[in-house]
């Protein structure tokens, strides 16, 4: 056990974590934790007062109280050179190996993950930091243990490092601040900004991150203010740091012009998080009556109508405030045994993202180095020599707010594959999750921690709302825990296998809903 000061670590040795733990850099994070965990707490004591409300009145809407915000003139921050052109992101996880092929896969920026992707293992939560140190510096090498060597390619432009902490409502365990658990997000921000923010400055980048799962403006205010305090602390010019919010829960996205508001000198822009957005939808209306109840997730698609007028109204505010529209995940991935696999794969990522980039996104994700070329070709074809489509505004586009609420229009049904569907991956996810990996390929798609949560959080409001599949089985917990049983006995070969079946079934059938799961799960690793 190490300390410094008032902050004690008592997370295992991790191979060059003392360059990383430093007192400076501890004593940096406890500031960022005394200064604005008090407000992180009551900010997600609101998150849950809202709820409540929206689930009574089967309703949200557009804040009548910030209507001046949305109706005044205003932009964000010019984006900073190494920003204007994103047509193409990689994401995934911190791991070494992966980071050098993200950085070497020619798309123009690498979200460097340490939440979803991530799992908050200690060592990860370390490891990732001695990686991001190394990437950024450009001083990144690997050696397999079968010998094999992975090092920067200096035939590639390196993909722009843009660092995902996570959320606000997670907190590291293995950092104690006065005796409390730190903020986890104050934990990622802090290291990487703390060692990386001068040394990506003078390689003509900067401190860039991506925002998860926020739900109000007021935590996008929380978080320009860690900003602001973070550059004043160590002395970098304010507005240096750029920040793309993602729009994946269902309130922010009636708040995503206050959102880029209150970020404005920071903001970069935001991103369509599908998956979560999806787990955002079911999780705020689990229990506000059949017409929130959505089908099998598998029938739900982009082109549903709540879904485009999610993404569209998303592109239409960016553009109006000189901010990136950046597009989703598409989760298919290739596999270089199966050439089918490969074909269907890659067609699935052509139709998607050509339909962002017709919308009038600046780029989108991918999950793959495999998907890099199709992703930019595609937006190559309609930007052509652009870094970005800033001038397309979409004025055409009206979003009210039932349109974003109307899950009543989702094609598909209820059925008895989808239930077990939720069941195997949320078992085949949560396995990898408990053995350390986050980012998990499950039947050719990659999986992170929103899958698990859509299928628990499906399970757990078909089951509050009796519903009847295409068998005419009606969804009880009995039916639940017999497909669990099937699933598993089916997956017997699973590390963690029990361990996961009992965490699934306590975080879909539970009485009292848990707002994530990764919550439980995280006392258990």
């Amino acid at each position: 056990m190490a300390h410094s000061g008032t902050v004690e670590i008592t997370g295992d040795d991790v191979e060059r974590g003392g360059e990383i733990l430093t007192p400076a850099a501890l004593e940096f994070v406890a500031g960022l934790h005394t200064a604005f965990a008090a407000r992180r707490d009551e900010l997600l004591a609101a998150r849950a007062v809202r709820r409540e409300h929206a689930a009574r009145t089967g309703t949200l809407d557009f804040p009548p109280q910030t209507r001046e915000v949305r109706e005044a003139q205003w932009s964000v921050a010019p984006a900073p050179e190494a920003l204007r052109d994103r047509r193409v992101e990689i994401t995934g996880p911190t791991e070494r190996k992966m980071a050098i092929n993200a950085l070497n896969s020619g798309a123009r920026v690498w979200l460097a993950d340490l939440e979803d992707a991530n799992t908050p293992h200690w060592a990860n939560v370390v490891s990732g930091q001695v990686n991001l140190y190394d990437a950024v510096r450009g001083e990144i090498a690997f050696t397999s243990p079968e010998g094999k060597s992975y090092a920067l390619d200096p035939a590639v432009r390196p993909a722009t490092i843009v660092v995902r902490p996570r959320g606000w409502h997670l907190d590291e365990k293995h950092v104690l601040i006065g005796g409390r658990r730190a903020v986890g997000a104050l934990v990622d921000f802090g290291l990487h900004f703390f060692h990386n923010a001068r040394a990506a400055l003078d390689r003509g980048a900067g401190p860039y991150y991506y925002l998860p799962k926020l739900e109000s403006h007021l935590e996008a205010r929380l978080w320009n203010d860690v900003f602001t305090h973070a550059q004043a602390e160590l002395g970098i010019e304010h507005g240096t740091i750029r920040a793309t919010v993602l729009i994946e829960t269902i309130p922010a996205a009636f708040e995503m012009e206050e959102i880029l508001h209150e970020l404005r000198e920071h903001a970069s822009g935001l991103n369509a998080g599908r998956w979560d957005y999806l787990f955002s939808l079911i999780k705020y209306f689990r229990d506000a009556g059949p017409g929130f109840v959505l089908p099998d997730r598998d029938s739900v698609t982009m082109t549903a109508p709540f879904m485009r007028a999610y993404t569209e109204l998303l592109v239409k505010t960016c553009h109006r405030r000189g901010a990136f529209a950046m597009g989703g995940m598409a989760a298919f991935i290739p596999d270089r045994r199966d050439p089918g696999v490969t074909a269907r794969a890659l067609a699935k990522v052509r139709e998607d993202k050509g339909r962002e980039a017709g919308d009038g996104f600046d780029g989108s994700w991918v999950a793959h180095p495999d998907l890099v070329p199709v992703c930019r070709e595609v937006f190559d074809g309609v930007l052509g020599e652009r870094p970005n489509q800033l001038d397309r505004q979409r004025p055409e586009v009206a979003v009210a707010a039932e349109d974003l609420l109307d899950l009543a229009s989702a094609p598909g049904s209820a059925t008895a594959a989808g239930l077990r569907a939720a069941v195997d991956v949320g078992l085949r996810y949560l396995s990898s999750w408990l053995g350390g990996n986050g980012a998990a390929a499950i039947h050719n798609l990659m999986e992170d921690a929103a899958t698990a949560e859509i299928s628990r959080s499906q399970v757990w409001q078909w089951v509050r709302n009796g519903v009847v599949l295409d068998t005419g089985d009606t969804v009880i917990p009995d039916l639940v825990r017999a497909v669990l049983a099937e699933v598993r006995a089916d997956l017997a070969d699973l590390p963690r296998l029990a361990e996961a079946a009992e965490l699934f079934e306590e975080v879909a059938l539970a009485e009292d809903y848990p707002d994530f799961l990764t919550v439980p799960a995280y006392e258990r690793i």
